[in-house]
């Protein structure tokens, strides 16, 4: 039964797509996301759904599409550099199947990144994927937050919908997307033109940034943590009356307090005491590794390189008898470690042109946000006032992406390329803005010109 209904709501959406061939896009970037073919039990299971929403997306837009006001910029010419560097680095790797086996997905999420801002003409379009990609995660996350309230929560054993801890379903992944997307959330209450300002979306965003901050709590994700202390010093920028924010935020950290899990509090405290998990433990030796592997290979070693590292490193172990707690200190050899932290994994797999490539692709990205909301943020006209508040949002998202990216391995994440997607979108449809007002300047000053021309011949 549930086949059935993705089956006809995928089959509906092709249909619309045939008069509003944007709708493909969308259709792309909800189960590239949520993923259906892998929630449904048979008939889903065995379609290539995500394959043909894929080429749709993309036929559509060459055949049936405008095109109007489309333009190739240069953070797009960055990612198609990576897509070609990785494509080069995966044929050199040091373990050629298991990059294959990352190549098959990260060169899809590079392209659709690269393709998406050539879709992204209008506001309604812009609009419509951030909510298109804001409820689709929404989706993940009520689930999560419901599972967390009922008491289903613990490291690695909070299920989502699939049994898979791969992807957006990967807990500090999830957990790093949902406090990324709660600036959104809230653009949406206030300038969102399909769901207009309302109670009852102020109520919805309200839910749902509440099951948004269960997430690290239910996935004990130690990213989470910092994703949200990365988002409370963030709103301090936009926030008036700051002194109350701070006091507000703290009350509601200490109401919370009572209500966490003691394992929560463990997991938690290994961030002050890293030394003392192994998964904490091994963070640091993996970078020290990635660093003198990549000072021998600084071309990198392609897709999964961290396979091949080995080291040591001296463990403490505590054993408590009665009251007596002691702590021995172990050796302990491990080897093929992931890197846990995206600006090594670019590093050790893509080396320095990759991260170069990588870095710059986000700097840019910020500083373009940050001069959008310079720009436009004194603007009250109601069909432009919406710009700096979004730009600031997706600036928000994409520095807090960064800070959970610096503890794992999601370089290549498809949300955060399609955030990526939207702010180039963004940036594109304000310079086409400035280029008709400049046009006009222009065009009104020649007729000026001419005007003044033609009196004074008429008055000699």
């Amino acid at each position: 039964m549930l086949d059935l209904i993705f089956l006809a709501f995928i089959g509906y959406v092709l249909l619309l797509g045939l008069r509003r061939p944007f709708l493909w896009v969308l259709l792309y970037v909800y189960i590239d996301i949520l993923a259906p073919q892998r929630i449904g039990y048979s008939i889903i299971a065995s379609l290539p759904v995500s394959l043909i929403a894929f080429a749709a997306a993309f036929g559509g837009w060459l055949v049936l599409d405008r095109k109007e006001g489309g333009r190739f910029t240069l953070r797009q010419g960055l990612m198609l550099a990576l897509l070609g560097y990785c494509f080069w680095t995966t044929g050199h790797a040091d373990f050629p199947l298991d990059a294959q086996t990352k190549w098959d997905w990260v060169w899809k999420a590079l392209l659709f990144a690269i393709f998406l801002p050539l879709t992204l003409t209008t506001r309604a379009r812009i609009e419509g994927l951030a909510l298109v990609l804001l409820l689709s995660v929404a989706t993940i996350v009520i689930g999560t937050g419901m599972k967390t309230i009922l008491g289903g929560g613990g490291y690695q054993n909070l299920k989502f919908f699939v049994n898979d801890n791969s992807g957006i379903y990967e807990s500090s992944t999830l957990a790093t997307v949902a406090i990324g997307l709660i600036p959104m959330l809230w653009w949406f209450v206030k300038h969102g033109t399909i769901f207009r300002p309302h109670w009852l979306v102020t109520g919805f965003a309200v839910c749902l940034t509440f099951a948004c901050l269960l997430v690290p709590i239910g996935t004990e994700a130690r990213t989470g943590l910092l994703c949200i202390a990365a988002l409370a010093g963030l709103m301090l920028r936009y926030t008036q009356r700051r002194i109350l924010f701070v006091a507000g935020a703290a009350v509601l950290g200490l109401t919370a307090l009572p209500f966490l899990p003691q394992s929560y509090y463990e997991r938690m405290a290994t961030l002050a005491q890293p030394s003392g998990d192994e998964s904490a433990s091994t963070r640091v030796a993996v970078w020290q590794w990635t660093i003198e592997y990549v000072a021998q290979k600084p071309l990198g070693g392609g897709f999964d390189a961290f396979r091949g590292n080995k080291f040591n490193y001296v463990m403490p172990v505590k054993e408590t008898d009665g009251n007596t707690t002691t702590v021995t200190y172990q050796p302990v050899e491990d080897k093929g470690r992931a890197y846990h932290s995206s600006f090594f994994e670019m590093l050790g797999e893509q080396g320095w042109p990759g991260l170069i490539l990588w870095v710059t692709l986000h700097a840019i990205g910020l500083w373009q946000m940050e001069r959008i909301q310079r720009r436009w943020r004194k603007n009250t006209d109601e069909a432009e006032r919406w710009i700096a508040p979004f730009a600031a949002a997706l600036q928000m998202s994409t520095l807090i992406y960064l800070v959970g990216a610096t503890f794992q391995g999601i370089a290549y994440q498809p949300v955060m390329l399609m955030l990526v997607g939207l702010q180039i979108g963004l940036n594109s449809y304000c310079l086409r803005i400035d280029s008709a007002r400049t046009t006009l300047a222009r065009s009104a000053s020649r007729k000026a010109a001419i005007a003044g021309t033609m009196r004074g011949a008429v008055a000699a």
